[in-house]
């Protein structure tokens, strides 16, 4: 299908001339002599072009107040002004309008068909992104939050709540693989900030010395290496919202700086002097306990009661087994259309198994066991022995010296080093010597990780 490019020339010779140029260089070209008809031609012929080339100074009026009056009901296309006598206010009022560009008359065509093309992969950019919002608004309804339980429920209750409501901030708890990020897309995608920018951060993933030019942005010259001008994640989210992921990982020091920047919504890019001003929506997710952080000192107790404006606790899947007849079913059809299977029946058996298992990786353990028993499914029942869930009598406990880590993609690998290491304590009753002992570890390696990780233990 060709794109449509609407011509507003009054005159006739040159009107042509474009029209059969554009229509070599396969356009879908409509021609208007003024105003009127090219109005007509937008409403009675439902005419939407992806670019409009119109003179500046038409015979019925100026092409800038009928770009005014069309911007809202033409929002991703974009125009290209020619005029005979350019004056400095039109080219001001042309630019603030949002055109495209303008040309002075005669103009060559070569040059004139480079910006018509630049103009038309600018708005086919726009009709993209607009397209990925839609799916996005489909996506992410309340709906999206699928199960049958009493907690899912109330939970879906409480963000039709909060999606009508202009919140500055809030906080989201709860443990790793709960669905926090689909919280987040829900409230973004459903709330009055749909159409703006869902900037993401994990804080647990960027090293400290980089989460602040990436949260803030930097100058050129900041830094080495920082050849040009950097706009930070909370700049990129303006009039959005950012997700911060992970919070209860944010060193104290740029706890503090994101405090200064949440309160005054203002902020300085590294190696600037000037302030960038922000109007963003802040969500924060922590699979810890804040409060706790906070009287060991570990998080801001100012941060946290700036950001907990409001609180969403999402329980874990273990508390909500019932969800496992709505979520099954939904996992088995998205990785069947993914992986072209035809799985239609789930025995009986297969369900008895996934509703005596604790889930300690929740949601995300249970796609991605889904996911596998999806791939290696030879026909249309659900293979109950790709399951492989592990059982209470082969689970490894303290008594025979094994532990339970589940590999499942819930756990890093530094926090299953954390994880080893902390049980390792609890079993020599937090004592490093002991500790190292049991791992085959130095004492001076167990106790830097030890302190790498804040974990507590007697100062032998």
């Amino acid at each position: 299908m060709k794109d449509t490019l609407l011509i507003i020339e009054d005159e006739a010779l040159l009107g042509n001339e474009l029209a059969r140029f554009f229509r070599k260089q396969h356009w879908d070209v409509s021609l208007a002599t003024d105003i009127k008809s090219a109005r007509q031609l937008l409403s009675e012929h439902d005419t939407e072009p992806l670019v409009i080339l119109s003179d500046m100074s038409l015979p019925d009026g100026n092409a800038l107040d009928f770009l005014e009056q069309t911007r809202n009901s033409l929002p991703h296309c974009e125009w290209i002004f020619l005029t005979g006598y350019g004056s400095v206010t039109d080219s001001v009022r042309a630019l603030r309008l949002g055109a495209y560009d303008f040309i002075e008359k005669p103009c060559e065509l070569d040059r004139l068909h480079m910006l018509v093309e630049g103009a038309a992969r600018s708005a086919r950019a726009q009709r993209r992104l607009q397209q990925e919002t839609s799916q996005h608004f489909n996506r992410y309804t309340i709906e999206a939050l699928v199960g049958r339980s009493q907690k899912t429920q109330s939970l879906r209750d409480m963000l039709k709540q909060l999606a009508n409501v202009p919140f500055s901030s809030l906080v989201i708890s709860g443990e790793t693989g709960t669905g926090k990020g689909l919280v987040t897309r829900i409230l973004h995608y459903s709330g009055s900030r749909a159409s703006k920018p869902l900037v993401e951060l994990n804080c647990a993933a960027i090293p400290k010395d980089l989460l602040e030019s990436e949260l803030f942005g930097y100058e050129a010259g900041a830094f080495t290496g920082a050849k040009k001008r950097h706009r930070g994640l909370l700049e990129q989210a303006d009039t959005g919202t950012i997700f911060l992921d992970e919070i209860g990982e944010l060193d104290l020091d740029l706890q503090g700086k994101l405090l200064k920047a949440v309160e005054e919504l203002r902020f300085r890019r590294l190696g600037s002097e000037s302030t960038v001003e922000v109007d963003v929506q802040i969500i924060a997710a922590t699979n810890r306990d804040l409060l706790q952080k906070v009287k060991s000192g570990e998080f801001r107790q100012d941060l946290y009661h700036r950001l907990s404006v409001l609180n969403i606790h999402i329980p874990p899947l273990r508390e909500r087994l019932e969800d496992l007849r709505d979520l099954v079913p939904q996992f088995v059809a998205d990785c069947n259309i993914k992986s072209g299977k035809h799985i239609k029946t789930i025995p009986e058996s297969v369900w008895e198994q996934l509703e005596t298992y604790d889930w300690p990786g929740n949601i995300r353990e249970l796609h991605n066991i889904i996911e596998r028993c999806v791939l290696l499914s030879g026909n249309e029942i659900f293979p109950a022995q790709w399951l492989q869930l592990p059982n209470n009598s082969e689970i490894p406990t303290a008594e025979n010296n094994g532990m339970f880590i589940p590999l499942d993609g819930s756990l890093s690998l530094q926090d299953m080093e954390k994880v080893i290491i902390q049980e390792a304590l609890n079993r020599a009753n937090n004592n490093v010597t002991g500790a190292a002992r049991l791992l085959r570890a130095t004492r001076e390696t167990m106790r830097y990780r030890v302190q790498k990780y804040h974990l507590k233990y007697d100062q032998d």
